[in-house]
């Protein structure tokens, strides 16, 4: 959002004889509205790989736009009711921007026009417990909606724009209906109300929508930044951690409330004061390398970003209060700039077959329109926007709506009207971005089924349990006080760390491994170990039984206690090997999952193989930490 902290191509590509397209020709937004309105595409959503597909297996690119508003305007001075003490002087009251300036079928058929096919649409924890009428005033271009408060209001925003044919991404943007993002209460998930209040107010939400299949996914929470005291972090086991907080929910909403949403985490957005000499940067995506999510579903996480020209890698895009001499991303020549955007958010969706593997959203970036005249502007916004055609990502412009008088105001939106109900929008032929607007949307990219790709999953049991198998949840504690972890039902164990008790799950090889109600074994000692087979010798062994095949383990502080094993649907090959990896890495040349474990040593079985047993050695001076794998052909 416009704020500091402190203070699947839809339309075919141009062509040689017809040309590059032209946004300033009359009828333009039309035949973009009409090529998007043909394409069709199928509920839910899941991901394959970097790309977001529906439920055919086709790409659907999120080509997106954010309709603020629900989430507050108010600047949180003075009385919300005057539009003075609202950002750019635009009143929301609580409710999606322009529903008193245009009937909603107008705004949502402009988002058609523009190229669209999905809303991520902010809404406020404060709104969603509002019993408070919207005043009628607030709805003058849609008097059907007199009386009803901003959580009705927001129900027919969602339903206007899904019986549009437009995919809708919840997003909760803040905790107080207010404006975004200094500090101002909404720094984090929990600044204002408790994580339990977030968490239930989330499945409240997933719930309410959950018969609307095009209402796709849950944007967990908006630009997690420092408060005046305290900064978030990604994985420290406390209540900032949100990486944490991120995992728990998102695992939540897909067990609890509704299994076909997509899971949005954005990065963090800001941490260490923003004084030159003192730490301070902003994160945003880049602790994902070496620590990632694995959601109970596979196949429903997507990382998301956020880029404005006016601010930095360690900038936070303050002038005054706030400011630092650290170069903003305007201030970047298009190739330094392209190094630091991949280094932030972009790597995850360019690196193939790694633990952290998924769709990047980049769901804000932005620009000031008709009346930005900054040379340094124009060129980031085209820069950036090569970069989104470049690497084929998804998107999500900020904002779609805005006001406007005489063609004068908040510049930003893409789409603004008047206080008599007159718009000025992108296509008008006044503003420069349509160009680099047009050649965003109507971009090559790939389009089409996509092949399921290998699921790659990092375990880190790290603080407590991380067990991701939704059969096991429904199981008793199966290894009481140990810290337990378990992959994903539709993948197996392939790796583990000497230390740090992390691991790494796949279904590479072999999909649908583990037979449909089949059972599992906790193995704790070496029954299973074959006469004449000791694979390990002198080491204790956790191997599984005949036809079974890893799932999981469980810590005691660094010491292994247990193996947990599952049946498999057929018959499994018996060869196998020891891979030791206890004084050097043990991995596969050119190894699928990457880095699941930084800084330790890890095994690793190959892709036509299964992990089938855990050895350790409890002699002096050991931890008891995993030292070797056994790794058996799949077939």
């Amino acid at each position: 959002m416009l704020g500091v902290l402190a203070g699947a191509s839809l339309a075919p590509a141009a062509t040689a004889e017809s040309g590059p397209p032209d946004p300033t020709r009359a009828g333009h937004a039309t035949e973009l509205a009409a090529v998007r309105s043909a394409q069709a595409w199928t509920p839910p959503l899941s991901t394959r790989g970097r790309y977001v597909v529906d439920a055919d297996g086709n790409r659907f690119k999120l080509k997106s736009g954010n309709w603020h508003g629900a989430s507050g305007t108010w600047t949180g001075s003075g009385s919300a009711d005057d539009p003075a003490n609202n950002h750019a002087g635009e009143k929301s009251d609580r409710m999606p921007l322009g529903l008193d300036r245009a009937p909603m079928s107008e705004i949502v058929a402009g988002f058609r026009e523009l190229g669209l096919n999905s809303v991520r649409l902010p809404f406020s924890n404060e709104m969603v417990h509002d019993t408070r009428p919207v005043a009628d005033a607030s709805l003058a271009a849609n008097p059907a909606l007199k009386g009803k408060t901003p959580l009705q209001v927001y129900d027919a925003t969602v339903k206007a724009l899904t019986d549009a044919g437009l995919a809708v991404i919840l997003n909760n943007h803040t905790n107080t209906t207010r404006w975004c993002c200094g500090v101002d209460g909404n720094e984090r998930w929990n600044a204002s109300r408790s994580t339990e209040n977030w968490e239930s107010d989330w499945l409240f939400m997933a719930r309410r929508y959950r018969d609307n299949p095009r209402v796709v996914g849950a944007d967990l929470y908006n630009e997690v930044r420092r408060s005046i005291l305290d900064d978030p972090n990604w994985g420290l086991g406390d209540r900032h951690d949100w990486f944490a907080a991120s995992q728990h929910l998102g695992d939540r909403i897909l067990q609890e409330a509704n299994p076909d949403l997509l899971v949005i985490v954005e990065g963090i957005n800001w941490t260490g004061i923003p004084v030159d000499g003192l730490p301070h940067e902003r994160p945003t995506l880049e602790p994902v390398q070496r620590l990632s999510h694995t959601l109970v579903r596979s196949g429903k996480l997507v990382y998301s970003a956020h880029f404005y020209d006016y601010t930095g890698p360690n900038h936070t895009g303050a002038t005054g209060t706030g400011e630092t001499s650290d170069p903003r991303y305007r201030d970047f020549s298009r190739s330094e700039l392209y190094d630091v955007l991949r280094r932030q958010a972009f790597y995850v969706a360019s690196q193939a077959d790694r633990h952290f593997t998924a769709p990047v959203w980049i769901s804000e970036f932005g620009v000031g329109g008709r009346e930005e005249t900054g040379a340094k502007q124009r060129a980031w916004f085209k820069n950036f926007v090569d970069l989104l055609i470049e690497t084929d990502a998804d998107f999500a412009y900020w904002p779609l709506v805005g006001w406007h008088e005489d063609r004068k105001g908040n510049g930003w939106a893409l789409l603004h009207w008047d206080s008599a109900g007159r718009r000025a929008g992108l296509f008008d032929g006044d503003d420069w971005r349509a160009e680099p607007w047009a050649r965003l949307v109507e971009a090559p990219g790939r389009t089409g089924e996509v092949a399921p790709a290998d699921r790659w999953s990092m375990l880190s049991p790290d603080h407590g349990d991380f067990v991701q198998s939704l059969r096991m949840r429904e199981v008793q504690d199966w290894d009481h006080g140990a810290r337990k972890a378990a992959c994903p039902d539709d993948q197996r164990l392939a790796g583990l760390s000497h230390s740090g008790n992390r691991g790494l799950c796949t279904d590479a090889g072999a999909r649908g491994l583990r037979a449909p109600g089949g059972a599992h074994e906790v193995v704790r000692d070496e029954r299973h170990v074959e006469p004449g087979r000791d694979w390990a010798s002198g080491y204790t062994k956790l191997q599984c039984p005949s036809r079974h095949f890893l799932i999981g383990y469980s810590v005691r502080g660094a010491a292994v206690s247990a193996a947990l094993c599952a049946e498999a649907g057929e018959p499994l090959g018996a060869a196998g090997r020891t891979v030791w990896f206890d004084r050097s890495d043990g991995r596969p040349p050119a190894a699928g999952g990457g880095d699941f474990a930084y800084g330790h040593r890890k095994g690793q079985c190959a892709d036509d193989e299964y992990a089938a047993g855990i050895a350790y050695t409890g002699r002096l001076g050991s931890s008891r930490t995993p030292d070797a794998l056994l790794c058996r052909k799949l077939r």
